[in-house]
């Protein structure tokens, strides 16, 4: 990780824009980032907070949770029926058996996509999600409109995304709450029992695991 002083900026950038309180014509960073350096710049100064504090939480969110986590979790699934049967019953004991775990991942849920079934998941009220396998959520899944809409029209919101699945497949819409949080296994790639485990890591996306996409399909291979 890069070495930071207490305002954030680094030896490369010792006059960057995280040690000023206000925009610059020259910044790089839009009004938000801006923002949030200067409110970080405060905290510091004023012994609110520490820079080591900061920068564990950065390295948190940048190398130790995230989708990848969630994709090495279904590809586990995938290739062990006893840690998937461990996954459906008690997702949270099965995920923390990989070392994933932690606030926003106390008490999971996941959800089989099928040949009949396929399941997404919301947060109607706000933006709950699985931070220790999917680390931070996305922009659209914040919004109202995809809040609002899932609920209504899964399949109209699916088509925007580009998925269009069979009439016959039924979709179930999960509304996660601060108490449980879903995480949604998608249906293996045809043609993939040749791949190894990290191998089907790589085709599960974050979406896939949300419901919102599918898996990749193993190269060569139509989706």
């Amino acid at each position: 990780m890069t070495a930071t002083d207490k305002t954030g900026n680094t030896p490369d950038d010792p006059h960057g824009a995280a040690g000023h309180d206000h925009p610059h014509d020259h910044s790089h960073l839009d009004d938000t980032a801006l923002r949030v350096r200067s409110l970080q710049s405060l905290l510091i100064d004023k012994g609110y907070i520490k820079t080591d504090t900061l920068n564990a939480l950065i390295d948190t969110y940048e190398n130790q949770v995230g989708p990848r986590n969630g994709a090495r979790v279904v590809a586990r699934s995938w290739v062990d029926p006893q840690f998937r049967e461990w996954l459906l019953n008690d997702a949270t004991d099965a995920i923390a058996s990989l070392d994933f775990s932690g606030r926003q991942g106390e008490h999971m849920v996941a959800v089989e996509n099928t040949a009949d079934v396929h399941n997404m998941v919301v947060c109607t009220l706000c933006s709950c999600y699985p931070w220790p396998v999917l680390g931070l959520p996305p922009a659209w899944y914040k919004s109202a409109p995809y809040r609002s809409r899932v609920v209504i029209d899964p399949a109209g919101v699916l088509k925007e995304f580009g998925v269009i699945l069979p009439e016959s497949r039924r979709i179930t819409v999960w509304d996660s709450t601060a108490e449980v949080r879903y995480l949604v296994i998608p249906e293996r790639p045809s043609q993939s029992e040749h791949l190894s485990e990290e191998q089907l890591a790589a085709l599960v996306t974050r979406n896939s695991m949300i419901g919102t996409g599918l898996a990749l399909p193993v190269a060569g291979q139509s989706a």
